[in-house]
Parts: C-alpha cells; sequence; structure tokens
C-alpha cells in the first residue's frame, strides 16, 4: 500500500506529474519477499479496495494500466497480463509490490533462485536487474551476548573481544578445533544451560528432565510446512519401539523440545499442537520407559523463552519441506549457540552447509528438483509409502486406534491429511531419511570429542549470519545510505 499512498502524496498534495512521481515512488520503495507461502503473497478483492480506499484504488488502477500498456508490445498479452496488477476482480499486492518498485530481493540464497525461476518467473524476465538475495541475518548481541554469558565469555577468553561488533572474528574459534581443554568448557557451559533450563521446565511445568540427555529442539511458528508433524511422529516411533523391544539400554536419553503457537483460525496447526501434548502426556506418565524419552511443549512460546532454550540445545530441528521455507533465522541462532543443525536442504540452510560442511550437520530429505519432479509428475502417493513402512504404519494407525489418549477427533483429521489427502508436505516421503538421520545422534553424542568439535565449528561460522551484515548489504545494495564500514 505504500506504493499508491506515496504516489497519492505526491500527486495530490505535492502537485507533481505522474512521470515525476512514479520516478520519486520508484526510487524510492523496495520490495523483500519473505514468502512463497499463497497465503502470505495477498490478494484483495477488488471491490473491497475500492469501496475502502477509493482514490487508492483509482492509483492502482492507474498504475496497471500503465503497466499492461508499456509491457504488452515487448512481451505480449499473454505474458503481460500473467504479471498484471488486478486479474479477475482480485488485486495482486505482490505484483504491485514488484511493479513499483526498483528492487526485489529474497532473504536467502534458495529462496531467492525460486523466486527467480519459480514464483516469480515471469517478472524476472522481465526486470532481471531488479533480482537480487539478502540472506537473513540475527543479532549475534541478543542471542549470544545477553542470553548465554557462559559461552560468550568462554569466546572472549580465547579470542578477545573484538567479535562483539565484528562477529566474522569467531572464525578464530578454528584455530582451537584440537584443543580439549577448550572442548571440555564448551561442554560444561551446555552443561549448565540445559540445568538452567531443566530446572526452569520442573518449576514451571513439573516435567523432570535429565540434563545429560540430548535436548533436541524445534522452536518456531506452528506451520504444516514446518512439519512438527515429522517430529512428533519419529517421538512416537521411538516410543513404540522401546516398548515392544526393550532396547533403551541402547539408546541415548532424549528429551524433545517444542516452542510454537499457531495462527488463531488454522485449526490445522491447532490439531497438531493438540497431539504433541498428548504424545507428552503418554510418554512423559510411562515409568516402563525409564525416562529415556521426555516431551516438553512449552506454554506461551516467545523470546524471552526461547533465550532459555537456545543456548541448552543440543540439535535444532530446521525440518521444513524443502522450498518452503524462506530462509529461517532459529536456524542461525541455535548454531550461534553451538547446537548441531538436523535440516533438510531448505531455507538458510543450504548456506549454513556451504559453511560448516556436510560433516558437521545432520542432512536428509529431499532436494528441491526431486520435489518438482512430483509436482510436475502428480506421482506422489503416501498410501503406497504407508503400506510398505510398518513401522511408519504403526506410528499413522497410533493416531486413530486409541494408543494416544484424548485424539479422537484430532488423530483422525491428521491421519487423513495424510493419507485420504496424499499429505501435502511430503511428511511421509521424507520420514525414512529422517529417522536415518536421527538414528545417527546417538553414535556422535557418544564420542564426546566429535560432538563437542562440531559444535565448535557450528559456532565459528555462525558469525557470517549476523544482522550487522545483512543491513550492511541492504544499506550498500538497496537503499544507497552509508554505514560503518569498519565491520
Amino acid at each position: 500500500m505504500c506504493i499508491p499512498e506515496l504516489m497519492r502524496i505526491l500527486l495530490d498534495e505535492e502537485g507533481m506529474s505522474w512521470d515525476a512521481a512514479w520516478a520519486i515512488t520508484m526510487k524510492t520503495c523496495s520490495y523483500t519477499n519473505h514468502t512463497i507461502m499463497a497465503e502470505a503473497l495477498e490478494k484483495w478483492p477488488e471491490q473491497m479496495v475500492s469501496d475502502l480506499v477509493p482514490r487508492i484504488y483509482q492509483i492502482i488502477c492507474e498504475i496497471n494500466r500503465r503497466h499492461l500498456e508499456s509491457m504488452t508490445p515487448l512481451y505480449g498479452a499473454n505474458f503481460t497480463q500473467r504479471t498484471a496488477i488486478i486479474q479477475d476482480g482480485v488485486i495482486h499486492m505482490a505484483h504491485l509490490a514488484i511493479i513499483g518498485s526498483h528492487s526485489v530481493n529474497g532473504v536467502a540464497k534458495l529462496h531467492t533462485e525460486i523466486l527467480k525461476e519459480k514464483a516469480l518467473h515471469d517478472f524476472y524476465l522481465a526486470y532481471p536487474a531488479r533480482f537480487n538475495n539478502k540472506t537473513n541475518g540475527i543479532t549475534h548481541r541478543r542471542w549470544l551476548l545477553l542470553s548465554n554469558e557462559g559461552l560468550s565469555n568462554l569466546i572472549s577468553d580465547y579470542i578477545g573481544t573484538e567479535w562483539k561488533t565484528k562477529p566474522n572474528e569467531l572464525y578464530l574459534l578454528k584455530a582451537f578445533k584440537e584443543d580439549t581443554v577448550l572442548l571440555e568448557k564448551l561442554e560444561q557451559v551446555k552443561l549448565a544451560n540445559k540445568q538452567h533450563l531443566a530446572a526452569y521446565v520442573e518449576e514451571t511445568m513439573g516435567i523432570d528432565i535429565n540434563p545429560n540427555a540430548v535436548f533436541d529442539v524445534q522452536i518456531k511458528r506452528l506451520h504444516a510446512y514446518k512439519r512438527q508433524l515429522l517430529n512428533v511422529l519419529h517421538i512416537l516411533s521411538l516410543y513404540l519401539k522401546l516398548k515392544e523391544t526393550n532396547s533403551e539400554e541402547e539408546m541415548v536419553p532424549r528429551v524433545f523440545i517444542f516452542g510454537a503457537k499457531a495462527a488463531p483460525s488454522y485449526s490445522y496447526a491447532k490439531e497438531i499442537i493438540k497431539l504433541i501434548n498428548a504424545v507428552a502426556d503418554l510418554i512423559n506418565n510411562d515409568t516402563s520407559i525409564a525416562n529415556k524419552i521426555k516431551v516438553v511443549f512449552v506454554e506461551n512460546y516467545g523470546v524471552t523463552l526461547a533465550e532459555k532454550i537456545i543456548p541448552a540445545a543440543d540439535i535444532s530441528e530446521q525440518i521444513s519441506l524443502v522450498t518452503k521455507e524462506a530462509s529461517g533465522t532459529s536456524n542461525m541462532k541455535l548454531m550461534l549457540n553451538g547446537a548441531i543443525t538436523l535440516a533438510t536442504l531448505d531455507g538458510a540452510n543450504v548456506e549454513i552447509r556451504d559453511r560448516v560442511g556436510d560433516e558437521n550437520m545432520l542432512l536428509f530429505g529431499m532436494q528441491d528438483q526431486e520435489l518438482y519432479h512430483f509436482y510436475d509428475s502428480n506421482s506422489y502417493h503416501s498410501h503406497e509409502i504407508y503400506d510398505h513402512n510398518p513401522r511408519l504404519k504403526r506410528c499413522l494407525d497410533a493416531l486413530i486406534d486409541g494408543t494416544i489418549p484424548n485424539i479422537e477427533a484430532e488423530g483422525r483429521e491428521i491421519f487423513d491429511s495424510l493419507l485420504k489427502y496424499n499429505d501435502e508436505y511430503f511428511v511421509l516421503k521424507d520420514y525414512e531419511s529422517y529417522v536415518h538421520a536421527q538414528s545417527r545422534i546417538d553414535g556422535l553424542y557418544r564420542d564426546r570429542k566429535r560432538w563437542n568439535q562440531m559444535s565448535l565449528l557450528n559456532i565459528a561460522h555462525a558469525g557470517e549470519f549476523s544482522s550487522d551484515y545483512t543491513i550492511m548489504h541492504y544499506a550498500d545494495e538497496i537503499w544507497n545510505v552509508h554505514h560503518n564500514k569498519n565491520l
């Protein structure tokens, strides 16, 4: 809306010509796309906009008319109509944002490529020079200096304090990869943070968790594409295996920690929250599994709770369906605090992998081209996986056969979404690969030197994801404003 509103100010209040006003608006506005999800690329009914903001509507119509007039001779009627702002009585706000901006950027390397090659391909063909990437960043001062004082002090003891203003200096930690004293101190800092979180969980939720267990963390908005459901199905499969085989002596104890909120009208997401909590109640109250698994769903999740959880995390769950997560930032916060990333190659996970290497992450799942093949060929049939994977079938049947108390309606809805409606986010397709990646954790965690080296190397590369650098790139390449070049 800022594009037609700026045009209104320049035209109606400043008395400028259309061309002069449009030139200023184009130079002023830039569009950052944060998602390819359809619900976030807003489409508003033309009649609603006309009724509520008639002058803004007039200006949008004129922008659209001029766009069609200038583009049609160059690209033809069909191509031009696909990029129109107004189509079939609907105003496409993303189209307006692109047409009225001098810059269009995604927020991770893969995300920007998807925008160019898929989601906004026609616009990329028309305006290739406008498209660029600005990978998201995080403020390391909050997510390390303030929230993890023990780790911050340990880092400063070894590489000095310049990293606090020049976060790329964290790279110097790589020199201490073989320093057993530092690795042991790193482990002690992590343990202290886990003890602190365990005390909080017991005090506020009445759940006793073992600080020596692997803390496996998934904290983010609850959405089907982020696949908290894949996580909870794996937890359920671990639990059922323990119950059926009594093999708990082989397993490193695990604490699975969820933090999430669902949009008010997103009933499916709320059903997944209900499932997670029902599984937690089942597992946490079953004494026969000797506390090998605990599940914690923190209430009223927000950044204050994140500051307690992130320093204590051993595993960072970044398991969205490939191509759906624009960037992610919890992945950056968790690696900054030494968690090992368990991930699909989605969003900024790709760039994390490029820096730390496959050997310092736990990767699984389809890549983008395989997913596009399924979309193009219509060849994915989730029921075939259900029929041929007994372990997965047992987990899914548990949603509807009474194994998990108090989820009759929710369990059936989730079961049907995966089988009757063919698993929109390919949970079943990636399940076996995810289980295999999870199975590697026990062996890695028992090798304390190797685990701590992986943790250290993740911290060492996390400075590159500081928002200091993200903002610097926006300032240099989009906003054309001065900044501190000493970073």
